[in-house]
This record gives C-alpha cells, sequence and structure tokens, in this order.
C-alpha cells in the first residue's frame, strides 16, 4: 500500500484553507490529474461536516470515479477522508491544519490501495512525486486565492 505524509507551511488563514480543501468541486480546476468533482451529500452539524462526494482521477479515455466520505471535525480542525466505493480497496487520508503566525501549517498524510494489481505496481512506482506535485498544486492555488486577505 502507497502511504506518505507532507507538512508544509502555507501562506493563508487556516479557514480559507480548509474551505478550499472541503470544495470538492473545485479540484478539477488545479489538482494534476483529477477530471471531476462532485458532491452528492453534505451535512453541517455544529461540531462537524460530512460530505459523500465523488472524484474522477486519471487522463482522457483512462480514468477511475471513486467515492469518499468525507469528515470535517471542526475544533480540532481536522479532515479525515475514505473511501466507500470504486477503484480503492482502501483509502485513509488526513489532513490536520494549525493557524501559526497569521499562516497555516498543513500535515497531509495518506494511505490507500487500488483493488486493481498493475494499476497498483504503476502507483507505487510514482507516488512520491504524485504526491509531491498534488501537494504544490493545493499550495499554488491557495496563495493565488488567498495570499493577500
Amino acid at each position: 500500500m502507497p502511504s506518505a505524509s507532507i507538512k508544509k507551511i502555507i501562506p493563508c488563514k487556516k479557514k480559507d484553507l480548509i474551505g478550499m480543501i472541503l470544495d470538492i468541486e473545485k479540484y478539477p480546476e488545479f489538482v494534476p490529474w483529477c477530471l471531476e468533482g462532485k458532491i452528492h451529500q453534505k451535512k453541517d452539524m455544529s461540531d462537524m461536516l460530512e460530505i459523500e462526494a465523488d472524484l474522477t482521477v486519471g487522463k482522457k479515455f483512462l480514468n477511475q470515479t471513486y467515492k469518499s466520505h468525507v469528515t470535517y471535525y471542526k475544533a480540532k480542525d481536522k479532515i479525515i477522508v475514505s473511501n466507500i466505493g470504486g477503484p480503492l480497496s482502501y483509502l485513509q487520508n488526513e489532513w490536520e491544519i494549525r493557524e501559526v503566525n497569521n499562516q497555516s501549517e498543513v500535515s497531509f498524510k495518506i494511505d490507500f490501495e487500488l483493488k486493481n494489481i498493475f494499476y497498483n505496481m504503476i502507483m507505487k512506482k510514482s507516488f512520491d512525486q504524485g504526491l509531491r506535485n498534488i501537494a504544490d498544486a493545493f499550495e499554488k492555488r491557495a496563495i493565488s486565492l488567498f495570499k493577500n486577505t
């Protein structure tokens, strides 16, 4: 199973960054290999926000859609994503965001496995670079949207 973690300081406010992460339908505008994001259900409670969404990832004719359950724990500023359908046999991804001197310290962890053994082998080889590209895309998007706010 590919797994990794990244920690970054992003020059924007925590609330802005969290809003951007939870805006799944905008991912195709800036996340590499993300072709479509669709939110099916959103339940906002006092202590948490729950979202069910699909992400379609890949390139043109070679793509896969997976359904995920996203939980944002408001008091902890933590977002946990797990898969509930699609090509993944397992997904656990966690975002933790802390505000430090008017910037956001972001810790991102991901652990997953694809059902297709062939795709899993390909992903393992390019996983680290792909994860860095995605993390960089989130950082660039946050800076372009929020740096001066």
